[in-house]
């Protein structure tokens, strides 16, 4: 028979962080233990339900018991599983024990390789009584928790304490124990709303009873929902200041969510906003009110509490929110106006005692290096050298203030705060905020020549220095952020657009630190992770993969060319004459590869023989003066269609000329004149990858 499973671990409060995250793996685990099992087909994902309190699945048309099932394994190659006189070796006797099976019993089968013998036996279906309890123990022992939890006398252990179990399927309560709890058909509700104990009469009643009786929206996707409904209606003519995750965090710690506006003081709007945001959302998980959006928006003194409670009047609530903002936003306003005493220059001697790392020193030797590096940047730039050095020297001061020591996430947009209300220029306070950017994936870039030169410094130190001192960043463990740092060299260099040489950049970084404390290779571990990020980053924006390996193939400097080159290519890619040039330099590439050192230092002419190579001499020559000028001009698009004249003289010498003569004077020239010919196709890229 076909019905509805529903499974539910009734549990003290979740971690709300990872709450989504443990119900969706908590379905995948068992989908994928019902369909192995064939109590359910494969494509059947179920639902998946997660209260601050509660764990749940259902998974419709699931067999009461599984259907006869043929179970084949594969044994010893049949080579090695029979003796000279055909009787089973030691190793198929093994096989036979375990799969319960007698010689005259197997069968044999080829993959195209080898044939090997296959025993098959037949299973009759189990019913799910049998199975079920022991996939949901297994289920709970792959979630993603950091850390498990023991209770009670037992030894059940789970990331919290569980009190309640329900397995059912249809109408009936499955036997079973998982974490030392018997299977029931009652549950909790609400902790304050509920009836009480509530029973769940049958398994596709689970939902809809915990809401009626329960008071309890069980799909975490539903309430989240709600949730935005009810932002949405309560701001007005507001705007709620979006945060998914703070979103994602507030649905996990509700069952029952009602939206309610509360307000606080207007004196505090006085402190930076960023600061009375950050208190409200990370404190308190409120969303504040803003007036308008964008860039402009500016913070009301109005904010949006998610209640657990739907009452009819909600003061007490709303009065008991804002009571309990109204001190986290009086030290805001403290710790914002005790650091205005000290101006950032007064601090920078504190950074001496912070610790960078143990092998790269103190903050306070980082912002030496920081000024020097800044400022040999800000010269290639032509920026203004005395700002950059400023800026420089006081991006890292706020680290050492109250306000960024309770709340780290404002470093940089409190040191901008401190910096204009110090007098400093408007360039060097934006340059403080703004050289952490981009901190993320599609983060806005610091604007203006100062905060660029600060930014690159920024990451530039941190990228040199980790990768000289051996701390390159290996599988998905990169502690110190240099996977960031080089995306956002890239991202600076590249979008800005700004015409360093990369290479250059590196040493100018490598120069602020001893020699003696960097060990291995750094600068080619550096280079090549630099170019791996940049390739990954080209890739995932769209552009075509065997375009960007060809571009990257000719290690660019220049990163602000790259997305130049990278359109000269794909419209050379498009023109009838690319496939039979790509295919042509690949030949030139490998022939040179192999026979290189053979070829002459530059073309004689008297050598050329056949009329093919005196062409494709000629029109080489005469191609080369304005192919160089386009390059020059960084006109990369008009140099690649330029070599698309070359296509017919190409083909001509491949067909009638034999490159390895043997007079070696011949063969020395004919090299010398492919490895001209190579030198002008991939100025922009190696073509030669763009043959497939």
């Amino acid at each position: 028979m076909k019905a509805t499973l529903l499974i539910e671990l009734l549990t003290e409060e979740l971690p709300p962080k990872s709450l989504a995250k443990l119900g969706l793996a908590f379905r995948e685990q068992m989908q994928k233990a019902l369909a192995d099992a064939g109590f359910i087909e494969a494509g059947n994902e179920g639902r998946w339900f997660a209260t601050p309190r509660r764990l749940a699945l259902q998974f419709d048309a699931c067999l009461e018991s599984q259907p006869d099932r043929v179970i084949e394994k594969k044994g010893p190659a049949v080579a090695s599983g029979v003796g000279a006189d055909g009787s089973p070796t030691k190793a198929l006797e093994g096989f036979m024990r375990s799969a319960g099976v007698e010689f005259a019993q197997l069968e044999k089968q080829s993959d195209g390789k080898a044939e090997y013998f296959v025993a098959r036996t037949s299973r009759k279906g189990g019913r799910i009584d049998e199975y079920l309890a022991g996939m949901v123990e297994t289920a709970l022992r792959k979630l993603p928790v950091a850390k498990l939890m023991r209770w009670g006398a037992g030894e059940a252990q789970f990331v919290r304490p569980v009190h309640g179990l329900i397995l059912m399927h249809d109408g009936r309560t499955i036997p079973g124990q998982v974490l030392g709890l018997e299977s029931r058909n009652v549950t909790r509700g609400h902790r304050f709303l509920s009836v009480g104990v509530i029973d769940i009469p049958r398994a596709d009643d689970y939902e809809a009873t915990l809401e009626t009786e329960g008071r309890v929206i069980a799909s975490f996707d539903k309430r989240r929902t709600m949730i935005r409904e009810q932002l949405d209606r309560a701001a007005g003519q507001l705007t709620w200041l979006r945060d998914e995750a703070l979103l994602d965090e507030v649905t996990a710690l509700v069952e029952f969510p009602a939206v309610y506006e509360a307000s606080f003081e207007p004196e505090f709007l006085a402190v930076p906003q960023e600061c009375l945001i950050l208190t409200m959302k990370a404190n308190q998980k409120y969303f504040p009110l803003m007036d308008g959006a964008g860039e402009k928006s500016k913070l009301t003194n109005r904010f949006l509490v998610v209640s657990n409670m739907k009452v009819a009047n909600p003061a007490n609530i709303i009065t008991g929110n804002a009571r309990v903002v109204r001190p986290r936003l009086a030290d805001a306003k403290f710790f914002f106006e005790t650091d205005k005493k000290t101006p950032l220059s007064a601090r920078i001697g504190k950074l001496s005692r912070v610790v960078y790392h143990n092998k790269l020193g103190t903050q306070g030797e980082r912002v030496d290096r920081l000024v020097k590096l800044a400022a040999t940047i800000a010269q290639r730039m032509g920026a203004d050298v005395m700002q950059t050095e400023r800026a420089a020297l006081l991006a890292k001061a706020d680290l050492v203030t109250d306000m960024v020591g309770e709340f780290p996430e404002l470093q940089g947009i409190m040191g901008r705060y401190y910096a204009l209300a110090d007098g400093e220029p408007k360039a060097v306070a934006d340059a403080i905020q703004s050289h952490y950017q981009p901190r993320f994936n599609g983060d806005t870039l610091p604007q203006g020549q100062v905060a660029c030169a600060v930014a690159l410094a920024d990451k530039l130190d941190a990228l040199i220095g980790f990768f000289g001192i051996g701390q390159i960043p290996t599988g998905d463990k990169d502690p110190f952020g240099l996977r960031r740092a080089a995306l956002g060299v890239l991202r600076i260099l590249m979008e800005t657009p700004l015409p360093l040489s990369l290479s250059e950049l590196i040493d100018d970084a490598a120069a602020g630190f001893a020699p003696e404390l960097f060990t291995g290779d750094w600068r080619a571990a550096s280079a090549t992770f630099l170019k791996e990020r940049l390739r990954h980053m080209l890739r995932d924006a769209g552009h075509d993969h065997n375009a960007v390996d060809a571009v990257l193939a000719l290690d660019p400097a220049r990163i602000d060319q790259v997305p130049a080159k990278l359109a000269a290519v794909k419209a050379f890619a498009a023109l009838p004459e690319a496939a039979a040039l790509a295919a042509a330099n690949k030949r030139i590439v490998n022939i040179l590869k192999k026979s290189g050192a053979d070829a002459g230092p530059a073309v004689d002419s008297a050598l050329l023989q056949e009329d093919a190579e005196k062409t494709l001499f000629a029109q080489v020559t005469a191609a080369a003066p304005g192919i160089e000028a386009q390059l020059s001009a960084c006109d990369y698009t008009a140099a690649l269609k330029a070599l698309a004249g070359l296509r017919g003289p190409v083909d001509a010498f491949f067909d009638g000329v034999m490159v390895m003569a043997e007079e070696a004077p011949i063969r020395a020239n004919r090299l010398a004149l492919l490895s001209r010919l190579a030198g002008l196709m991939n100025r922009v890229a190696d073509i030669s990858r763009l043959s497939v």
